[in-house]
């Protein structure tokens, strides 16, 4: 009789599309923290669109700055022409002197930066595809919509009306309510001070009966205020995805912190320029609304 040999097969099960997807669901930060060593494919853009491919200036763009302390003291109308000169020649300005405490920056920046260590299935807590949640947390650009994700974590707070929102906003880590809720309250004072120069700029003066400039600070009012947390995990293979698209925001006007890091692009003149970071300043950037109500002003 011939021995019968046994034979140990072993097979290998390969994730099936569903299953990565609702990994890649769960965020940059969960699939960094599973150790990989490569970009997955749902991350990796086209090789027109990746970074390595794009004709970025090596040079910093210096933007036009804005003196907040300036703009509310003797020399307002010249801090309010560089103002509109800023807004139609780049879009973007930083903003220096601002008024508020370096402690409050300090602060947010610190239980922002600990709300996205914790676990992932405390953050997960806030994951929704319901675009009009008070709090939601998300990765990519649109997570519902890309067919190929870029390398962001994010976390979206809605602020008003901040005493409706507020019991909705993460309660941990403990102190994440309070320093938010100073910088939301100081972000906006700051943004209506610029509206109104912004507007003073467009010749709508403040202390004259006009129609247009009401309906404009009435929409500033009632409208929304959206505080965006923005996490880029260290990447594997940088030249190969981005942290946010390019594109252009719907509002008014968007304060960006910008933290440390020069990251942030913008493009000027037909090209891409990278922004240098200004320490406790914050980038401004001109948003679509603005831009259409001050070209229905021009004309």
């Amino acid at each position: 009789m011939t021995p019968a040999m046994a034979c140990l097969e072993v097979q290998t099960k390969i994730p099936d599309a569903d299953s990565l997807e609702i990994q890649y669901q769960k965020g940059v930060i969960h699939l960094c923290d599973t150790g990989i060593k490569n970009v997955p494919n749902k991350y990796i853009l086209p090789v027109f669109e990746r970074p390595g491919e794009k004709k970025v200036d090596k040079g910093n763009i210096k933007l036009p700055v804005i003196d907040f302390a300036e703009m509310q003291g003797p020399n307002r109308s010249q801090v309010v022409k560089s103002l509109a000169k800023a807004c139609e020649e780049f879009g973007f300005f930083q903003v220096i002197n601002h008024g508020i405490p370096h402690d409050i920056l300090h602060e947010l920046e610190d239980v922002v930066r600990r709300f996205f260590e914790m676990p992932f299935e405390e953050r997960a807590k806030f994951m929704s595809t319901d675009m009009r949640a008070p709090v939601r947390y998300g990765t990519s650009f649109n997570q519902n919509k890309d067919g190929v994700f870029c390398w962001r974590d994010f976390l979206k707070l809605t602020c008003h009306p901040l005493s409706e929102v507020l019991p909705s906003w993460p309660s941990s880590p403990v102190d994440f309510r309070q320093a938010m809720l100073l910088y939301s309250k100081q972000t906006n004072m700051m943004f209506q001070t610029l509206m109104n120069a912004v507007l003073e700029s467009l010749g709508l003066d403040s202390t004259t009966e006009n129609d247009d400039e009401e309906d404009i600070l009435k929409q500033c009012e009632e409208g929304s205020q959206l505080m965006v947390a923005n996490c880029y995990p260290s990447c594997p293979e940088p030249d190969l995805t981005l942290g946010m698209p390019p594109h252009s925001d719907y509002g008014f006007l968007t304060l960006l912190l910008q933290g440390k890091a020069e990251g942030l692009q913008i493009q000027h003149k037909g090209k891409w320029l990278i922004v240098k970071p200004l320490a406790n300043s914050f980038v401004v950037n001109v948003g679509d609304h603005l831009e259409v109500s001050s070209t229905h002003q021009a004309n």
